[in-house]
């Protein structure tokens, strides 16, 4: 009988794994009495794999009028997107061409003001380096309403998908993550490098593909051993992934010669010796 299955825990089962699908390859729609609601949700989209963007990241995406996109992030969900949906890029791409914030910051204000439903689409998640905070200012400033979807940020995830936990148990008790978009000697850096390298856990590198180098060189003079494990992971959860090793005395060789690129994300400490260096 019904009453039967509603109580059977494997009709249940198969229930919720119907619904996840659907949201999955979106053959599940919001329903149609559902109105969308113009504003702008700043949506983290995770490190790149386009199945760890959220639920609701990924149901806003359906719900969009416009979708304002970074080059970082899972690009692959912008394909399935319906042909009325307008799609800006916005990607900021180092040393080539890019699109100041105040003008993404302006282009969701001009859409949202239309009365549009906008989705910001970031890579990773909008608070972590991701300058998702400046366009909540610029929104709230001008009055519009803004939805915060977090993220799964790369520097935990990406880690964990080349086999690196940024803490293990008897191994490390912390991790810091850093931005590495400018060197360690540029009076912009907010890092305290010395403090960083009498930390005895786990550093986490963003952004600093072209300045670890000089970034290994200041955590060495400043009292890190050179021999500590260092991993670059380059487009972590892709299908284009890669994990380069190295220690600190060798990185900046290694970058050069294995020609390693961003977007990479790079960990330094015990944890990159604890897991296997390749996942089956």
């Amino acid at each position: 009988t019904t009453e039967a299955k509603d109580r059977d825990p494997r009709h249940t089962a198969a229930i919720r794994d119907a619904v996840v699908e659907g949201l999955r390859d979106n053959t599940l729609v919001a329903p149609q009495h559902r109105t969308k609601s113009p504003g702008v949700a700043l949506v983290g989209g995770g490190p790149g794999d386009p199945d760890l963007i959220t639920v609701r990241g990924r149901r806003l995406l359906a719900e969009a009028d416009v979708v304002i996109a970074d080059r970082l992030g899972p690009r692959d969900l912008l394909d399935e997107l319906p042909s009325h949906v307008e799609v800006i890029d916005a990607a900021k791409i180092p040393y080539g061409r890019f699109m100041p914030q105040e003008a993404i910051n302006n282009a969701l204000i001009e859409h949202a003001q239309q009365g549009k439903a906008v989705v910001r689409l970031k890579g990773g998640d909008p608070y972590v380096f991701g300058r998702g905070m400046e366009e909540a200012q610029a929104l709230a400033e001008a009055g519009i309403a803004c939805t915060v979807v977090p993220g799964i940020s790369s520097s935990i995830s990406v880690p964990a998908a080349a086999g690196i936990p940024v803490t293990h148990r008897g191994v490390a008790h912390e991790f810091t993550v850093l931005s590495g978009h400018v060197a360690p000697d540029d009076e912009r850096s907010l890092v305290d490098w010395a403090a960083m390298a009498r930390l005895t856990g786990t550093l986490v590198i963003l952004m600093g593909v072209d300045k670890i180098g000089r970034i290994a060189e200041t955590l060495i003079a400043h009292g890190k051993a050179p021999d500590t494990p260092v991993a670059l992971v380059q487009e972590g959860t892709t299908s284009a992934q890669r994990r380069v090793d190295a220690t600190l005395a060798t990185v900046g060789e290694v970058v050069r010669a294995e020609d390693v690129r961003p977007p990479a994300v790079i960990v330094i400490g015990p944890v990159v010796a604890v897991g296997p260096t390749t996942l089956p």
